[in-house]
């Protein structure tokens, strides 16, 4: 099949046009994530065509830092600038604001979420922001949970680590041990003591601490050890860095090892240097008592390279990997693992000519599981199709770890990518929040993506990818399934059954032991109303003040079937909520967690549901709070229909 690219000095002008860095005869980057949160750096564009009969030009956008990471940066540097004027929190106001505590949750007994049938799982008393969330349950004691969110209760945006003993019903939270560290990643090259060199650039380092955080990744390995993976980032530097600490045996999840100011442990990587960014960890330990890697824990992530053309602009962001083979203290020297396919990747040397055309390096959202046997599988989307192919694609890598973290002789060993499934892209809707228009859900007027989630039947080793596009002109939710470790997929179709909605942010679990060998699958999800002409975003992107933007409601779902029978039926687990308002509109987190122990299913997510009655000396009328349920998987295939927001 003929692919038809648009070559030559056009090509390369296109190119330095929309690559998203300066012009020539501009000053070059001053602070890469200033200019990424103000919109000075954007999305980079590669065009491509996919009419044979017209050769129509097209672009599309290339993966780009995580909504997440983008929203805690502007929210920073708009506070150091002093531009919250009138949204700044009165603390003494809140002080008093519902206090108190009672036996189905340690603070803010009164608040929703506590007697509506969900439990709330952030403890704060204050109406800051709680949202981007994940649960594991701890193999070693199923009714010890263990949760991650984005939390602004301290002012910059944190990752919060919420901890439960009895199943979910009652939760303690609190923030990450990690504000001592200093930026020093030069002090981090190779010494006897540890051999793996913990940094992608390098940097002088800033010796100063780290601002805020972002993308929480909790995990529990065999024995009870908690772990817990947040990037953390610098207002006015180029400081990145990807740490994972541990909660020992016998803390289960309520407390976390510090990282030392200056020291190597816990440590993944870090940097200081404007051409690379870490972004959009998650963190996967082996649970398996029979695996030869028994406890190994693992992270993935996403490293933006900056730099290429005169432009400064994007170079690639290869999907890389790490692993600790000794409970997190020691991680192997990163190594990217997104590999390189003549068949599935193209123009991977587009921005960057000294990279290979086949290579996949246009990442971002990865997700590591571990299998029975010891290998890994990570799902990862990619935006390295084929000249004719204006969407995405969801890929895999099939992982075969080997030897020690402290001797530095750990690698991944990944193999040549496989394509999980299409991510259907085009008709997206795109919303202006400031940095010109991204993809976004415009009823809730938020920012989304389309990442994907994987999960694994415990006793088979089955896997299952989950992940929203657009290939229905609604976001819906899309399965695949790979019985050989993710070597090979086999799509499953569409997950929910109500049409005339979108369905955003999935996560997916599995029950161990299916009925009649089938597998019962688990996938949780947000729900909004549609808004007139969502199917025809305007050139610059819908905004909040065009009619029926940001007044659209939402809710959150949990669906469960019959693997491979799609549809799945669903049960609606939230009330009805308004748009995130304020200085929180426009982000709802980047992703939702769900987590399925003994047959019991723990989805969590975050709604506005709770009024902040001081606004609008907080900055938001709706606070985000975290929230969960203790919920029966529903079973058995959905009955297609027209969706209404509240009801399944």
């Amino acid at each position: 099949m003929k692919r038809v690219l648009l070559l030559g000095t056009t090509f390369a002008s296109m190119l330095a046009l929309l690559s998203g860095g300066l012009a020539f005869g501009q000053e070059p980057t001053r602070n890469t994530l200033h200019d990424v949160a103000t919109g000075k750096l954007k999305a980079a564009e590669l065009p491509v065509t996919f009419n044979f009969v017209t050769n129509a030009p097209l672009t599309k956008k290339m993966p780009f830092i995580s909504n997440g990471t983008i929203v805690a940066a502007r929210q920073a540097l708009e506070a150091a600038e002093g531009r919250f004027g009138e949204a700044t929190p009165n603390f003494n106001a809140l002080s008093f604001a519902r206090s108190g505590q009672s036996a189905d949750t340690l603070g803010c007994s009164e608040r929703l979420g506590t007697h509506d049938g969900n439990t709330r799982v952030n403890q704060d008393c204050s109406f800051r922001r709680q949202a981007e969330e994940k649960i594991i349950f701890n193999p070693a004691s199923h009714n010890n949970l263990l949760a991650g969110q984005n939390d602004s209760r301290a002012g910059f945006n944190q990752c919060g680590i919420s901890w439960s003993t009895d199943g979910g019903q009652t939760w303690g939270d609190m923030l990450p041990p990690f504000r001592q560290r200093l930026n020093n990643p030069a002090g981090l090259e190779p010494i006897p003591s540890d051999p793996n060199r913990h940094t992608i650039l390098g940097g002088p380092g800033t010796l100063h601490t780290y601002d805020f955080a972002s993308d929480p990744g909790p995990a529990f390995d065999s024995q009870g050890r908690g772990f817990f993976s947040c990037v953390a980032l610098d207002v006015n530097s180029n400081a990145s860095m990807l740490y994972v600490v541990q909660s020992p045996l016998g803390a289960q999840g309520s407390f976390f090892l510090n990282i030392d100011s200056a020291g190597r442990s816990f440590i993944v990587v870090e940097d200081n240097n404007p051409n690379v960014s870490h972004d959009k960890p998650f963190t996967a330990a082996d649970i398996f008592p029979s695996s030869p890697n028994r406890d190994n824990v693992y992270a993935t992530w996403t490293v933006f390279r900056f730099g290429c053309g005169a432009n400064g602009g994007y170079c690639s962001s290869p999907i890389f990997g790490s692993m600790s083979t000794d409970h997190g203290v020691h991680w192997s020297t990163p190594e990217e693992i997104s590999g390189n396919s003549a068949a599935l990747c193209f123009f991977g040397n587009a921005f960057d000519p000294t990279r290979s055309v086949s290579d996949c390096d246009f990442d971002q959202g990865s997700d590591p599981v571990v299998l029975p046997n010891g290998d890994v599988a990570v799902v990862f989307n990619n935006g390295n199709t084929a000249a004719n192919n204006p969407n995405a694609q969801q890929l895999a890598v099939h992982c075969k770890p080997s030897g020690s973290s402290p001797a530095g002789t750990a690698h991944l060993n990944c193999g040549t990518p496989a394509k999980v499934g299409d991510d259907i892209a085009v008709g997206e809707p795109a919303c202006d929040f400031g940095r010109g228009p991204e993809e976004c859900v415009p009823g809730p007027w938020i920012r989304t993506n389309d990442f994907p989630r994987i999960a694994i039947n415990r006793q088979t080793g089955r896997l299952f990818a989950v992940w929203q596009d657009y290939r229905r002109q609604e976001f819906d939710i899309q399965l695949a399934s790979s019985t050989d470790g993710g070597f090979t997929w086999v799509a499953l179709g569409t997950v929910n059954p109500d049409i005339g909605l979108d369905h955003y942010f999935p996560a997916d679990d599995v029950v161990a032991q299916g009925a009649n060998g089938y597998d019962h699958v688990g996938v949780s999800y947000f729900r909004s109303e549609r808004v007139p002409n969502e199917n025809n975003t305007p050139p610059t992107g819908f905004a909040p003040t065009q009619p029926g933007v940001q007044q659209a409601n939402s809710d959150y779902v949990l669906a469960g079937g019959t693997a491979p029978f799609t549809p799945f039926n669903f049960e609606v687990l939230s009330p009805t909520f308004p748009p995130p308002d304020g200085i929180q509109a426009g982000f709802n987190g980047d992703y939702s967690g769900l987590s399925i122990v003994d047959n019991e299913a723990h989805p969590i997510w975050s709604d506005t549901r709770n009024a902040d009655p001081f606004a609008p000396l907080n900055g938001v009328v709706h606070d985000e709070d975290v929230f969960t349920a203790r919920q029966a998987l529903p079973n058995g295939v959905g009955k297609p229909g027209i969706g209404r927001i509240g009801t399944d």
